[in-house]
C-alpha cells in the first residue's frame, strides 16, 4: 500500500537565496512639479505642484539625457550593489535585468549590461513584466539559486520611461521617471526569500499599456503610455493584498511579522491603501515615490537601496515587496533583510 507523503514546507530546502547587497542610481537631471508644469505649459497643457501633488504625492522625478540607455543606469546601480555586497563582478553567474525600456530591440539590457561590467559566458535576459519586473526578476533569480542553477545573481530594475511618456496627457506624464536599482542574490544555508508569487491577467491589457510596435524599420501604432488610471487603481489596491497575503501564508507568516512594507512606487494613495489592508502603520511603508516618481521596474529596488542605505532596514528585518503593472501583472515577495 502506497502512504501519500506529508506536504513540503515552504522553507524545506536546504539551499537558498538572501540579498547580500543593494544599488541604485538616478539620473542627475532631477525635475521638480513646477519645472514640468512650466515645461508643459509651452504646450498649453495646464498642472501645478498642487495638483500633482495632491493626485500622487509626487513631488520631483529624475529623466535621463537623450542619449542614456537604460543599460548606463543600470551600470552604477549594479556597481553599487556588487561593492555593498563584498561580491566581485566576475563572481556574478547570472544576470536578470527587469526593463520595460530596453537599449534595444536585442539583445537584451541584461547581455548590454554584462559586457559593461566586463563579465563573460553566465546567462544574461531581460524581464518584461513592466512595474512589477523587479519583482518577476527577483522571483526567477530565487528559483535559479535554489536549484543549483547559479550562485550568486545580479537582478537588476533599470527604467528610462521618459522616452514613452505622452507629454500631452497631463495625468500620465507627470507620474513616471527614470533610474535603477540593483541587488545581488547569493545562496545561503539560511532563508532569505521566504516566498513568492507572480500573477499576470491579459484581459486587463487595455488599461496600461504602450501600443506600438516597430515594422520595416518604422515605429508603428501608439507607442506612448496610454492609461486607465482609476481602473488601474480599483484593480491595483485589491490585487496587491490578495497577493501579500497568499506569501504570509506561504511563509508562514502573519501579517504582524512585516517590519517593512516595499510596494511599487506608482502612486501615494494605493500605497497607503495596501498598507492600511495589511494593518500596518504607515512608519513602516517606505516611500520614494515622492522623489523618484514611478520608475517602473526600478521603483522597488531604488526604494530598497534608499531605506537600507539610511539605516531604515536592517539585518533580520522582514520585508515585503509588492508589485502590480501593465500586463496586467502583479506579484509579490517576503524575505528576510
Amino acid at each position: 500500500m502506497t502512504t501519500a507523503s506529508a506536504p513540503t514546507s515552504p522553507l524545506a530546502s536546504t539551499r537558498f537565496s538572501r540579498i547580500l547587497g543593494t544599488g541604485s542610481f538616478l539620473p542627475g537631471d532631477r525635475v521638480t512639479n513646477q519645472a514640468l508644469a512650466d515645461r508643459l505649459a509651452q504646450d498649453g497643457i495646464e498642472t501645478s505642484h498642487d495638483w500633482i501633488v495632491e493626485r500622487t504625492g509626487i513631488h520631483a522625478r529624475h529623466f535621463a539625457g537623450p542619449d542614456t540607455t537604460s543599460s548606463d543606469l543600470a551600470l552604477p546601480a549594479a556597481r553599487a550593489a556588487l561593492e555593498a555586497a563584498g561580491v566581485a563582478a566576475e563572481e556574478i553567474d547570472l544576470i536578470i535585468v527587469a526593463t520595460s525600456t530596453p537599449d534595444m530591440v536585442f539583445p537584451s539590457t541584461a547581455c548590454l549590461l554584462q559586457q559593461k561590467l566586463g563579465i563573460h559566458g553566465c546567462p544574461a535576459f531581460d524581464v518584461q513584466a513592466v512595474c512589477s519586473g523587479f519583482v518577476y526578476a527577483l522571483t526567477v533569480a530565487d528559483s535559479m539559486i535554489k536549484s543549483g542553477a547559479a550562485s550568486k545573481a545580479l537582478v537588476v530594475g533599470a527604467e528610462v520611461f521618459s522616452r514613452i511618456l505622452d507629454f500631452k496627457d497631463r495625468t500620465t506624464c507627470v507620474l513616471f521617471g527614470d533610474g535603477a536599482g540593483a541587488v545581488v542574490l547569493g545562496a545561503s544555508d539560511v532563508p532569505g526569500i521566504l516566498a513568492s508569487e507572480l500573477h499576470a491577467d491579459g484581459r486587463h491589457v487595455d488599461i496600461l499599456c504602450t501600443p506600438g510596435t516597430v515594422s520595416g524599420g518604422e515605429v508603428l501604432g501608439h507607442p506612448l503610455l496610454k492609461m486607465d488610471g482609476q481602473a488601474v487603481f480599483k484593480l491595483a489596491v485589491g490585487v496587491l493584498d490578495k497577493v501579500a497575503r497568499s506569501v504570509l501564508d506561504k511563509a508562514g507568516r502573519t501579517d504582524a511579522d512585516i517590519d517593512w512594507l516595499i510596494p511599487h512606487q506608482a502612486n501615494i494613495r494605493i500605497m497607503q491603501g495596501t498598507a492600511k489592508k495589511l494593518k500596518m502603520s504607515l512608519d513602516k511603508l517606505i516611500v520614494t515615490v515622492d522623489e523618484h516618481g514611478n520608475t517602473s521596474a526600478a521603483s522597488i529596488p531604488l526604494a530598497l537601496d534608499v531605506a537600507v542605505r539610511s539605516g531604515k532596514i536592517r539585518r533580520g528585518d522582514t520585508v515585503m515587496l509588492e508589485g502590480v503593472g501593465g500586463g496586467f501583472t502583479w506579484g509579490a515577495v517576503l524575505l528576510d533583510f
